[in-house]
């Protein structure tokens, strides 16, 4: 474990270390792309971050492979550098994408090579746990579509989700913290050594997203842009594809007792057929959902328009840092649902514990306007949005004061408020938003209201 935690925490330093000058480079090179219509965010933002991403994968590879227990990963395995070698190309497209915008058909078949890149160097399904039947095998043409579906669903459904200032790397986060766990113990409870590249792949996937998340949280100084979407979707694939058509259900020892002890037994060999699509589940049915809109619509599959969920909830009335954390919890509450029940299907209180939580998340989504406010003693422990403030007079020129009291609707809408009345900027000014090598953030005020989307 000591060894998977350094990995992590050396792949989140260089990521988030080098994701400032990333940032300089990115305006030095222009990858700051107009506001368009659907944009949520109001002001130029650079992209490319990436290239910060990508090397801090490569950082915390080469520290695995130096380190005891690790390096035996990659004796054993050529999945490392299967994943490597496709994340470099899948990288290296989302680069090129960020700076030109190539067109959607060519990402797509970019993505497939990077699939096949990796099949071809062994990482791929082999067979697959079918529940009632066993463990089927896969001839090689079925193994390498099925790997290279998986992948392409899962970068463009983690794509998709790169709505927001941080949803698309906090959400792929929490579900590489709850596939590490699954990996783990499978590698460590069951002693299957097949199951530790997937570990290593969630700890360096969690890695990536944590250096990446203090600049990409709202208002976001850099977007990940394709290149670190793209790559963050195969990396997740690729664990996926690593723990379900890699381990052998049967060296699990599972299959014992009466015929109902055996399917409650083997129901962690099942989940990984279930938890790579739980872990997307709120981007995927967002992909699916964005398809057959458009589809209906006469328009390509492929044309962005402002109908994600992510947009859904900034249209009834949640914040743009309330409806990341609404889509944080859902995902949470999906992919660790899951990971509870492989530990234990039997118990019926992990099955009451999700519907309670579920009840909390539709409260939630009922409420948007409800902003909390800490206690007094706690008022220098959290963000401003969040402490109570005095009345507050005004200068003449502005108008009669306005009393803001502890439950006021007028404090409650604040941070709303002040979103709304920020002036798009033009690329090049000094001050967007963080995008240029020194200098403040833009303070401009306007009253008009901006109801664009990212």
């Amino acid at each position: 474990m000591r060894e998977y935690l350094l990995t992590l925490c050396i792949t989140a330093a260089v990521t988030y270390l080098l994701t400032g000058p990333v940032r300089k480079f990115a305006i030095v090179a222009g990858a700051m792309p107009e506001i368009r219509a659907r944009d949520v965010h109001r002001e130029p933002t650079p992209r490319l971050g990436g290239i910060a991403m990508f090397f801090g994968l490569c950082a915390g590879l080469l520290v695995a492979d130096h380190l005891t227990n690790l390096s035996e990963v990659f004796e054993n395995s050529n999945e490392p550098r299967a994943l490597l070698s496709g994340a470099a190309l899948i990288w290296l497209i989302g680069v090129l994408d960020d700076k030109f915008e190539i067109d959607a058909l060519i990402k797509l078949g970019g993505q497939m090579i990077a699939a096949g890149v990796m099949v071809m160097q062994g990482l791929t399904i082999l067979w697959l746990p079918i529940p009632g039947v066993g463990s089927v095998s896969l001839t090689q043409w079925q193994g390498t579509l099925l790997t290279v579906a998986l992948v392409v669903i899962t970068i463009n459904a983690v794509n998709f989700a790169d709505g927001l200032d941080g949803l698309a790397a906090g959400m792929v986060c929490i579900a590489a913290a709850a596939f590490f766990m699954y990996g783990y113990r499978i590698w460590y409870g069951y002693g299957l050594e097949s199951a530790a590249p997937a570990t290593l792949f969630s700890a360096l996937l969690m890695g990536m997203c944590l250096g990446f998340l203090p600049h990409n949280m709202h208002p976001a100084r850099i977007f990940m842009g394709d290149s670190g979407s793209m790559l963050i979707g195969l990396v997740l694939a690729a664990g996926a594809i690593s723990i379900t058509g890699q381990v052998d259900p049967d060296a699990m020892n599972l299959f014992a007792g009466s015929e109902k002890e055996a399917v409650h037994q083997t129901v962690p060999v099942y989940i990984p057929l279930l938890l790579p699509l739980t872990i997307i589940a709120v981007p995927a049915a967002d992909l699916v959902l964005a398809i057959v809109r458009r589809t209906w619509r006469g328009q390509s599959p492929f044309a962005a328009d402002r109908g994600h969920l992510h947009h859904r909830l900034l249209e009834i009335g949640h914040s743009h840092s309330r409806a990341v954390l609404i889509m944080y919890f859902w995902s949470a509450l999906i992919a660790f649902g899951a990971l509870a029940y492989s530990v234990n299907s039997g118990a019926m209180w992990i099955v009451l514990g999700i519907m309670a939580l579920s009840a909390v998340g539709l409260l939630l989504l009922l409420l948007p306007r409800f902003t909390p406010r800490a206690p007094r003693w706690a008022e220098h422990f959290v963000p401003p949005r969040y402490r109570r403030r005095k009345a507050v007079d005004l200068p003449a020129d502005r108008g009669p004061a306005v009393a803001h009291d502890e439950a006021g609707e007028d404090l409650a809408h604040e941070g709303e408020r002040d979103e709304e009345r920020r002036t798009p900027v033009a690329v090049g000014v000094s001050g967007v938003n963080g995008a240029t090598a020194v200098g403040a953030r833009s303070r401009l005020l306007d009253e008009r209201g901006a109801g664009t989307s990212r």
